[in-house]
């Protein structure tokens, strides 16, 4: 079928794809816009996936504060080379997932990295829970998996629905980053403080502690 100019170029500029690839896609998807995109999607999550094995060894340690200085968050993701590291669509990127960090607390990038000591922990905890709520001894397993998942889900980054889209994961943002910059990007490691974690914070009784002082 034939394709307009016009067409090309809206759909070029809403997926940054090239011209011939948007012609193609418009193309194979018979003129329909939607559909067009979803094809370049499909195209670039496959470049992506080649380009996986690549060394990138460049890339940004980056830095996040949130929340007036009660959230901080530093990160590092890597490029096969410092010029991407130095392009701005790169470290807008890095950006967006050091802000994602901040705003949704994962604990690690992939959920291979949760210790199995812990996912057994928790396990054991929402097997107890779940047979306290009567549910059948048959059904336990496959109710428990998909409780963990969904929770394995929770803690991994990459699994995580991105907070700026949510209708896709932090791993597929990636994927789109990788076909659009044209180089493999690792998002390698991170830590994230939040203000008074992990401190036992007193709890007062403000009226026990008025009628104290009264009766000194």
């Amino acid at each position: 079928m034939s394709v307009s100019a016009s067409a090309v170029k809206e759909l070029r500029a809403k997926t940054s794809a090239g011209m011939l690839d948007c012609k193609k896609a418009l193309t194979e998807s018979e003129g329909n816009f939607d559909k067009a995109v979803e094809w370049l999607r499909k195209k670039g999550l496959s470049k992506a996936a080649k380009k996986a094995g690549r060394t990138a060894a460049e890339g940004l340690v980056t830095s996040y504060i949130h929340a007036g200085g009660r959230i901080g968050v530093l990160l590092e993701i890597n490029s096969e080379t410092d010029f991407v590291a130095r392009n701005e669509e790169f470290q807008s990127f890095v950006k967006d997932i050091a802000m994602h960090i901040a705003a949704a607390a994962p604990e690690c990038v992939t959920e291979d990295q949760i210790p199995a000591e812990k996912v057994e922990k928790e396990r054991a905890v929402l097997k107890a829970k779940a047979l306290e709520e009567g549910k059948k001894a048959e059904f336990l397993d496959k109710i428990l998996d998909g409780q963990i998942n969904k929770w394995k889900a929770d803690l991994s980054l990459m699994n995580q629905k991105y907070v700026k889209n949510p209708d896709v994961t932090v791993e597929t943002y990636l994927q789109e980053k990788i076909a659009k910059i044209g180089e493999n990007l690792v998002i390698r490691r991170f830590v994230r403080w939040e203000l008074g974690e992990g401190i036992e914070k007193k709890q007062e009784n403000f009226a026990e502690e008025v009628a104290a002082q009264l009766n000194k």
